[in-house]
């Protein structure tokens, strides 16, 4: 696999082509309101709440991130992998979205992008992932900020086990970020945390 990074679409064209993209695959894709959140865990509140379509904001711009990445899921294993990558936040749709670029050249070379859409009426996030390693997005996240921390929850398989997925946003000042991904088996009785990513943020 190649390891140059080659030059990214203009914000303008992306967004027009992840918006046809996504309201296409929205028609296929399980919805926010047909998540079924695990026992023990709480469903999103129904009642209204303060616009949260500027919860991403703070990621906006550029970033050094220090990657921690558990080498074995679901596996038993205790061994991280340590990485460095960029990434590159910026907002579409007029602010009720986002798009961001992660680059690395770890394994070889590895290019991630991740898409948020903000619900406006359920006034909660969607949260989409795709890379070069496959070209797809996977299955989205949902949630939303509350007390300054952000929790999402989606459905998703690990080598064709199915498994809840968990993203936390935590630990955010103007030039810090921490997110981490974890992954259940049992409906979120017990977590495996295996991705951390801490976030500096670039002049």
């Amino acid at each position: 696999m190649s390891t140059q990074v080659s030059p990214s679409p203009s914000p303008g064209l992306l967004a027009r082509v992840l918006q046809s993209y996504v309201a296409g695959i929205g028609r296929g894709m399980v919805s926010g309101e047909q998540l079924i959140y695990p026992g023990g865990f709480p469903m999103l509140d129904p009642r209204p709440h303060l616009d949260g379509r500027h919860d991403f904001d703070f990621y906006h711009g550029r970033w050094q991130v220090h990657n921690e990445r558990l080498k074995e899921r679901l596996a038993g294993c205790d061994e991280w992998e340590h990485f460095s990558a960029t990434q590159h936040c910026q907002p579409i749709l007029g602010g009720v979205g986002n798009l961001d670029d992660f680059v690395t050249q770890w394994g070889g070379g590895f290019r991630g992008m991740t898409l948020r859409l903000f619900d406006l009426n359920a006034q909660r996030w969607s949260i989409y992932w795709a890379s070069n390693r496959t070209g797809m997005l996977e299955p989205p996240v949902v949630g939303r900020f509350e007390n300054g921390v952000g929790t999402f929850y989606g459905h998703d398989q690990h080598k064709g086990q199915a498994v809840l997925v968990r993203f936390l946003w935590h630990e955010i000042s103007a030039d810090r970020a921490h997110w981490e991904q974890a992954f259940s088996t049992d409906d979120g009785q017990h977590w495996e945390t295996n991705w951390h990513m801490r976030m500096t943020r670039l002049s």
